[in-house]
């Protein structure tokens, strides 16, 4: 039977190596020549591109992504934690449904759900028309600014902050809960000393799952930032669009490094797997 299912997993491994690491090899050994466009002809070996990652531009360009990645995380974390709490203590009868209705937007076209999100955020949309047309008149201008960018990265990928709090939350047994009051704590010690130490696997595994996307992508900040708000992920793209392969392509390397640090990092903090999606 374990043979069997072995062979199942052969077509996975085939499409992970097509278009995962082969992938990552060629941009590893872009990185490590220079040519230009796609004529590889007269490719010499050199580590003047590494020269690239301490330039103003792209420590700006990584300043920001940071600075993006770890406000919408924390907020997501508080937020999160908050939408994740009420369910969990919710009397639903079904919180599958529930938690089911949040995700629902995650399952439609990410780039559709931004593009709409910047109607919304221009002066003129549907909010405001109907709002007109009620006698009230509200006029909201923020597209391209660093708070749409934000909004946008919130709103994008809480879903996954929520869904990880919540399955972390799930799996605390309640007779803790029981014997922590039993104990004399109050209601606010036991969530501070038993829940909440009790939940923090969820609480990193959705930081990372929401960090490592807001500091990597490109759509967001080139949408609700109308091309304003520099981050690595638009760097990458420009090189990529320039047909710069090479230091795209060691970029994008220094990111996937990252994103793999991060992976190990979940897999030392939460062995067992239990609060990943």
């Amino acid at each position: 039977m374990n043979k069997y299912f072995k062979k199942l997993a052969i077509p996975y491994f085939v499409w992970l190596y097509v278009l995962a690491i082969i992938p990552f090899v060629i941009m590893a050994i872009l990185s490590f020549v220079n040519n230009e466009g796609l004529n590889f002809s007269k490719a010499i070996f050199t580590l003047d591109n590494f020269g690239y990652l301490t330039t103003s531009s792209t420590v700006i360009a990584f300043m920001n992504s940071l600075f993006y990645a770890v406000i919408a995380t924390l907020t997501c974390i508080v937020i999160g934690y908050m939408v994740a709490y009420a369910i969990f203590r919710s009397h639903f009868k079904n919180k599958f449904l529930v938690m089911t209705i949040l995700i629902l937007p995650m399952w439609s076209n990410m780039l559709l759900r931004i593009e709409a999100l910047k109607n919304i955020m221009e002066p003129h949309n549907i909010i405001t028309d109907i709002l007109s047309k009620l006698g009230i008149h509200v006029s909201l201008d923020i597209a391209g600014t660093p708070l749409a960018v934000i909004i946008g990265l919130i709103s994008t990928y809480i879903p996954f902050m929520i869904l990880s709090i919540y399955t972390a939350l799930e799996k605390i047994d309640y007779s803790l809960e029981e014997a922590a009051l039993d104990l004399g704590l109050t209601e606010t010690k036991k969530f501070w000393k038993v829940i909440f130490p009790l939940s923090t696997k969820g609480i990193v595994s959705g930081s990372i799952m929401v960090f490592l996307p807001c500091m990597s992508g490109f759509a967001i900040p080139e949408i609700l930032g109308q091309g304003n708000i520099l981050l690595i992920g638009n760097v990458i793209d420009q090189h990529f669009r320039n047909m710069n392969y090479n230091l795209g392509s060691l970029l994008a390397v220094v990111i996937l490094i990252i994103i793999l640090g991060a992976i190990f990092l979940v897999s030392k903090f939460d062995k067992e797997g239990e609060t990943l999606l």
